[in-house]
């Protein structure tokens, strides 16, 4: 009966099913947003993860489908900040961080610049997500949109030609290493090294998918100006295009230490949990730990769905970057003339985060329980134990603290 009611409804108005259904989701969200106002993050992550749990669609993404689950991940993200902000507005700045300064609302959006913010052409689907402040000031001609917009179209073009070569590279790659391979019994008969280097071509076969997607998202946040993020300070300035930049490809594929890959991978992404999960979990006068990574990286697996690839995926990111920090404070505390085993330590951290990173993403791929832990298991859990051994290390190996030169001092 309800399915009827829906088509009539549908029919009446000369759209399909599933576009009046994403019509009621989306028109949903204005009274929902209002809520948000006093429990910004349950509300919407809770309605995500309904989605989620109806749709279940890791695997048909996984055999190239898709549905509204990924356009309703971004518009989760940016009807939260945009709640957040306004709520920051109504507080004093003294109380506030430097980003919640520079993002918080003053006023309520109109209705219209709150469509406009959640429906940006460019952005609704794959992100990048961006601060609904500068959107504003991108529509009302503020800020540094204030004077004459440089050129896009360069900028649009770089972005298009590496979308093409990404693009190139995942469909060369992607036959010759398929995600099924893992549960096939071939696999298993090769040898640790083997299998270890398969996992590795796997996850560098998958980000040039990524690395594709995100940067057509970026072309078409250029050239629509919303893309445009001030001047360099050379001589003479040139302008900057890296508001809609979600991935720097070198900085992922050759990161020397896993703290880098968030400020490298998902960028934009990334500086919301930072912003609105991470920073809000540090209480004042306290150093962030162990506990706001692991509950950041567990917000980010829940945002991606429910699959248990995505959560261990994310735990294991945690554990990543925790211990490629312990590698880091072990190579600051060297002395200065131990210049040698610095670059040998630099070099251990760039080898630990390859490999613990394209062993995580392995369940981030194949995404079922059996085939993640399968896939683990199949190399030793060599990229679960390696980070837990160098955190249990750091409270038996305390570096001291290293020297800061006067210059420092200064500073």
């Amino acid at each position: 009966m309800a399915l009827l009611e829906m088509e009539s409804m549908a029919g009446s108005i000369g759209v399909s099913v599933a576009v009046l259904r994403f019509l009621l989701c989306y028109v949903a969200t204005i009274p929902v947003s209002f809520l948000w106002r006093f429990v910004p993050s349950r509300t919407g992550f809770g309605y995500l993860i309904g989605c989620h749990v109806y749709y279940m669609s890791g695997d048909a993404w996984k055999e190239g489908g898709i549905d509204a689950t990924g356009a309703l991940m971004v518009l989760t993200l940016k009807v939260i900040s945009c709640a957040i902000n306004y709520n920051d507005g109504l507080v004093t700045e003294e109380n506030l961080r430097e980003a919640q300064k520079k993002n918080r609302l003053t006023r309520l959006p109109s209705l219209i610049e709150y469509i406009g913010y959640c429906l940006c052409c460019g952005s609704h689907f794959a992100g990048p997500v961006y601060e609904i402040k500068d959107y504003l000031e991108w529509t009302e001609r503020k800020g540094i949109w204030s004077g004459p917009w440089p050129s896009p179209y360069a900028a649009t073009l770089r972005a298009i030609l590496q979308a093409g070569v990404c693009m190139a590279f995942y469909l060369y790659l992607v036959p010759q290493y398929p995600l099924t391979r893992f549960t096939e019994p071939i696999y298993q008969e090769w040898g640790f090294w083997k299998r270890l280097s398969y996992q590795y071509m796997a996850g560098f076969t998958a980000r040039w998918k990524y690395y594709f997607i995100w940067s057509i998202s970026e072309a078409s946040i250029i050239i629509s100006g919303l893309g445009f993020s001030g001047w360099t300070e050379s001589s003479p300035p040139k302008p900057k295009w890296d508001r809609a930049k979600n991935v720097d490809i070198l900085g992922v594929e050759f990161a020397k230490s896993a703290v880098q890959i968030p400020l490298v991978w998902n960028i934009q992404v990334s500086t919301w949990l930072r912003h609105y999960v991470y920073d809000r979990l540090i209480q004042n006068g306290k150093k962030p730990g162990f506990f706001q990574l692991l509950a950041t990286q567990t917000v980010s697996a829940v945002w991606h769905g429910l699959y248990p690839g995505y959560i261990i995926f994310f735990v294991q990111s945690a554990l990543m970057i925790a211990g490629s920090r312990v590698i880091y404070r072990w190579q600051q505390a060297l002395p200065p003339k131990m210049e040698l085993v610095k670059k040998i330590m630099v070099f251990l951290n760039f080898a630990y985060t390859v490999l613990v990173l394209n062993y995580s993403c392995v369940g981030f791929m194949v995404l079922s329980l059996h085939e993640t832990i399968a896939s683990y298991g199949s190399v030793y859990y060599i990229g679960t134990i390696i980070p837990i051994v160098l955190i249990l290390l750091s409270y038996v190996i305390k570096p001291g603290k290293p020297a800061r030169s006067k210059t420092r001092k200064d500073e």
